[in-house]
């Protein structure tokens, strides 16, 4: 069979640290044959590293040299880039979240159904070893029915300082939208995204507007950040079942915590560590796992699952109309702080 040729559309940080070379590691499945960047010089240094052979600063002009792209530009091109992948007939991989909004989100599902091409989201966290086996645990009943989850995805002044995470015009939000998506999105993956009835939250940014930042990420101008670097929120499915959850970029917290757990009628399970509780035989029983593996990168799996998803072998894990759902409820949540009032879901 013939390798997939994959382009990447945005070369900074998450290009370079994972789906290159996740995409490189896959041999001769897999072919990265173009880069574009809208700074050509990084476009050409990044193609030169790894021996790319097509760079460009026009993203129109990579569909000619692959059948699959990866989108890692800032949120707010997302939308646009992957609808015109689609309709030049190429898959695609598009870094978390989906868009800047529900009905972007709708008009990628859009093109990719007519287009009858692969479009599948970045949420990483579900390829971890941890986050593949709580789901199996869940699915063949360890722990019943879901109950109650519990997602916080914190970070201890921590934000980003460099890129453009902190600017509302390109990336649509802050903490939430960059960091603690990846953990609702999971939660709601493991619960197996029940039907949502509401939705409460409060966002915050108190703390990185003050005049004395201490950050541990580099340096940002607290007079202009715009953007959450804090936000909770209670969610609540027509199935009786609840979720609780939490993201911050600069909490005063002492350490930070990337855990989901999820308590149903049999059992309940932690994924960051992965660890089994259950109650029966007369007794309490935690089990953990003890891993025979070294598989540590997310990255990979997600690539291979991309790849054999473009050939027609796999489904991707993770669909189009879930992350539309985390998106809807991203939305919901920015819209409840702002009004106070929860948002219902019909």
């Amino acid at each position: 069979m013939e390798k997939l040729r994959v382009g990447i559309i945005g070369v900074g940080g998450i290009a370079v640290s994972r789906h290159i070379p996740s995409f490189l590691a896959l041999g001769n499945d897999v072919e990265v044959t173009a880069v574009c960047d809208v700074n050509a010089e990084r476009a050409e240094t990044v193609a030169q590293d790894y021996q790319i052979p097509f760079h460009t600063n026009e993203y129109t002009e990579i569909f000619d040299h692959v059948d699959a792209v990866t989108i890692c530009t800032p949120n707010k091109f997302h939308a646009d880039i992957a609808i015109a992948a689609l309709q030049a007939g190429k898959h695609v991989l598009c870094e978390k979240p989906m868009a800047m909004s529900t009905e972007e989100c709708e008009a990628m599902i859009q093109a990719a159904d007519a287009a009858g091409k692969i479009l599948m989201i970045a949420y990483h966290y579900r390829h971890t070893k941890e986050a593949r086996a709580a789901k199996r645990f869940i699915d063949g009943g360890e722990i019943g029915r879901p109950l109650v989850s519990r997602a916080q995805a914190i970070r201890r002044r921590k934000v980003p300082g460099w890129g453009v995470f902190t600017n509302k015009d390109l990336q649509g939000g802050g903490s939430l939208i960059d960091f603690g998506c990846h953990f609702l999105d999971l939660a709601l993956h493991l619960m197996d995204f029940p039907e949502i009835a509401e939705v409460s939250g409060a966002t915050y940014n108190e703390l990185s507007r003050q005049n004395d930042i201490v950050n541990q990420w580099g340096t940002f101008d607290p007079a202009t950040f715009e953007v959450d670097d804090h936000a909770t929120a209670y969610i609540k499915f027509k199935d009786g079942a609840t979720l609780l959850f939490e993201t911050s970029w600069a909490a005063n917290l002492a350490d930070d915590q990337e855990t989901v757990s999820v308590s149903g009628t049999k059992g309940g399970l932690d994924v960051y560590p992965l660890k089994l509780y259950q109650a029966k035989y007369g007794m309490l029983l935690d089990q953990e796992a003890y891993w025979i593996s070294d598989d540590e990168n997310p990255g990979i799996p997600q690539a291979i699952n991309f790849v054999e998803s473009c050939r027609g072998n796999q489904q991707p894990l993770v669909k189009p109309q879930e992350a539309l759902i985390v998106s809807k409820v991203i939305e919901a949540i920015y819209e409840s702080s702002e009004t106070g009032q929860a948002v219902r879901f019909s």
